[in-house]
């Protein structure tokens, strides 16, 4: 994939900017990604009150309670990057609650607003958190690119990392360094693909409306409260201005309206971005991915025929794998587990339908 990028001219100030910045930085555990304390990149966004700081600066605790969600978004928008945090969500009965980890400019163009999501949804006690991934491009939340997975861990039990890489070719999710979901740009996708200047966020609020079983299961606040734990916050990209702070939307909206003039300035960071290590996809890694998701997908939009008769141009559909997947997308295989009293879980062996097992 490197090799895509050689027609950029890239300023030798730019690229030694770029390894200036990683050498100052801290890498995150496990990687060779630069971190960054709260203060060097963030600003809260809701629920301060709610939100707690290690003395180090380089953890945030968010907490939702019968009175308020929290959350934080980055101080600046960004034009393309890699954006990374250590998540560890909520314990015991979660029904309702969700943690999300996500990049979106809804702030500010609130009819065509880009988005990349990392939801993760709560469950009943002794049943697990799924966790969903959402692409929406110029508002195109009515074509939907959702797709819905178990984890392969307990997220409540330590941290592990979640990570976007976000450019003007592909869009790719991470797991603990595996790539769990490749949507790269095609013509076809036209303006559904994210193009705009994106802000990244962390909250955790209520979703009791849909988030458990379409919102059969409520919060139940008498359980909570409920806290998320993000900690080695990466944020890798090119911002779109110097300073854009959150309240001054009208001057936001008119800094980015400026993008274009921006791309160049940006072309340097994009192509040091493409040309590390964990942008590169060989067939190894490829392989991998495919079966991760085999193995944890729960729905992908690819096959739900019932929304869409004809799969988004971007969709990888293999027709064996197809047939393991209900008309509506949800998966005939994969169920969730539930743990038992001793903190077992059961296979997943009955083939049904995910509604049915809930």
């Amino acid at each position: 994939m490197a090799a895509c990028w050689h027609h950029y001219q890239v300023p030798v100030a730019l690229l030694v900017a770029a390894l200036t910045m990683m050498i100052m930085a801290r890498p995150a555990a496990g990687s060779d990604v630069p971190t960054i304390a709260f203060d060097e990149g963030f600003t809260p966004l809701f629920g301060e009150a709610n939100m707690e700081r290690s003395p180090d600066d380089r953890t945030v605790r968010l907490t939702l309670n019968r009175y308020s969600g929290s959350g934080f978004i980055s101080s600046h928008y960004y034009h393309h990057g890699f954006f990374s945090a250590a998540i560890r969500l909520p314990k015991d009965h979660t029904a309702g609650v969700v943690v999300a980890f996500y990049l979106s400019n809804g702030d500010v163009f609130e009819k065509n607003h880009d988005e990349l999501d990392f939801e993760f949804l709560g469950n009943r006690r002794r049943h697990e958190w799924r966790l969903q991934t959402n692409v929406y491009g110029n508002g195109s939340t009515d074509r939907g690119r959702e797709e819905r997975y178990l984890m392969p861990f307990d997220p409540t039990a330590e941290a592990h990392r979640f990570s976007i890489l976000w450019s003007s070719r592909v869009v790719i999710f991470y797991m603990d360094g595996v790539a769990v979901r490749e949507v790269p740009r095609s013509g076809a996708m036209g303006g559904d693909y994210p193009s705009k200047p994106m802000a990244l966020y962390a909250t955790i609020w209520d979703g009791s409306t849909w988030a458990t079983d379409n919102g059969r299961y409520k919060v139940n606040y008498k359980r909570g409260p409920f806290t998320a734990e993000f900690s080695d916050l990466v944020l890798r990209g090119c911002p779109a201005a110097a300073v854009m702070r959150h309240e001054d939307t009208a001057a936001l909206q008119l800094q980015l309206g400026a993008a274009a003039e921006n791309r160049d300035r940006c072309a340097g960071a994009e192509f040091e971005l493409m040309t590390a290590d964990y942008a590169i996809v060989t067939p190894r890694k490829r392989m991998e991915m495919r079966r991760w998701r085999q193995r944890q997908m729960l729905y992908t939009v690819c096959y739900d025929t019932n929304r869409y008769p004809a799969p988004f141009p971007e969709c990888d559909v293999n027709m064996a794998e197809r047939q393991k997947f209900w008309e509506w997308g949800e998966s005939k295989v994969v169920r969730p587990r539930v743990r038992g009293r001793s903190g077992r879980r059961r296979p997943a062996t009955q083939l049904v339908s995910l509604q049915q097992a809930d």
